[in-house]
């Protein structure tokens, strides 16, 4: 458990214990699942504000394949948020629930330890750099904020990886056939999108329920939260569309490419029908048939075959047959 008090202006400390909250400014209670987290943890919180944490909500804090959620009482907050893993495959797609309890003087995080956000925000604020939260639901934005900003940085890995995929698809010399790769990342962009609609619902819920009060300054920087896990949203649904049309790219341009050779082998064999009925008719054994005895019988017909394989492919250049 990491306990830090904010005691008002830049005044941010941790603390090593606590049985109290402090006359002023307000604490972080910040828990990590399956290592420090038990069921004195509700107790600590009850004993600090005086308020029950409900037993379903105990539970929803705990469960790891929680969805993005929103829930209230008439004591405090509990928001539910979905943040993705660190990782460098941009096939593996792996996302931990970060649960928050908001009070008036008081915030708890309940999270993994392998989570990367709220270390990140608990760091920054403990060197104080950077803006200090005045209020929980201030501190509250400053950790969702990273969390949305970790699924704006996966976009340029993206990006890059659809990139690759289409050189690929479209080069003539060089076949593609991972194909189990490119349904992965199409399955990747589909949670993604859900994810971040799930999160959208779930602020855009507690704003609309919850009874704390918001300043300009916060209501402004809680709606760009809302609007960058819209961008997120967006990009994962664009992104869908580019897969869908890279595919159908990939399969129209070699349907293309089996008409084309499909078009020359029908010249060719076109070419070379008659030429076979000449050489069909000729080659017919019969005693009495006309220019049999001419001295350049041979030669005229191979001059008449090619001649007449000359005339042909003039032809079906002229119309843009071949």
């Amino acid at each position: 458990m990491n306990i830090v008090h904010f005691a008002g202006g830049d005044q941010v400390e941790p603390l090593e214990s606590i049985v109290g909250l402090p006359e002023t400014g307000f604490v972080w209670l910040d828990f990590i699942r399956d290592a420090d987290i038990d069921a004195n943890w509700a107790e600590l919180t009850q004993q600090l504000t005086g308020c029950t944490i409900h037993e379903r909500h105990v539970a929803d804090s705990l469960n790891q394949a929680h969805p993005s959620f929103y829930d209230t009482t008439q004591e405090y907050d509990m928001l539910i948020m979905r943040g993705v893993a660190s990782t460098t495959d941009t096939h593996e797609f792996i996302t931990r629930p970060t649960t928050l309890f908001v009070f008036d003087r008081l915030l708890v995080t309940i999270r993994d330890p392998e989570s990367a956000s709220v270390p990140a925000v608990q760091q920054r604020l403990l060197k104080k750099a950077g803006r200090i939260p005045q209020r929980p639901v201030g501190l509250m934005h400053l950790i969702l904020a990273k969390m949305v900003d970790r699924f704006l940085l996966l976009r340029e890995p993206l990006i890059e990886q659809l990139d690759n995929w289409r050189r690929d698809l479209l080069d003539p010399n060089n076949p593609f056939d991972d194909w189990m790769a490119v349904m992965q990342h199409n399955s990747y962009l589909r949670r993604l999108s859900m994810l971040c609609d799930e999160q959208h619902d779930a602020i855009t819920s507690w704003r609309e329920h919850t009874d704390v009060e918001f300043d300009d300054h916060l209501a402004v920087r809680y709606t760009d939260l809302v609007e960058h896990i819209e961008w997120v949203m967006k990009f994962a649904n664009e992104q869908k569309g580019e897969v869908d049309a890279l595919i159908q790219m990939h399969f129209s341009a070699v349907a293309h490419r089996t008409n084309e050779i499909v078009r020359v082998l029908t010249v060719i064999s076109a070419i070379f029908l008659p030429l076979t009925l000449v050489a069909g008719i000729f080659g017919m054994n019969f005693e009495y048939m006309p220019e049999l005895k001419l001295h350049n019988a041979y030669f005229i017909a191979l001059a008449g075959m090619v001649g007449l394989a000359v005339v042909m492919l003039l032809l079906f250049r002229k119309k843009r047959w071949f």
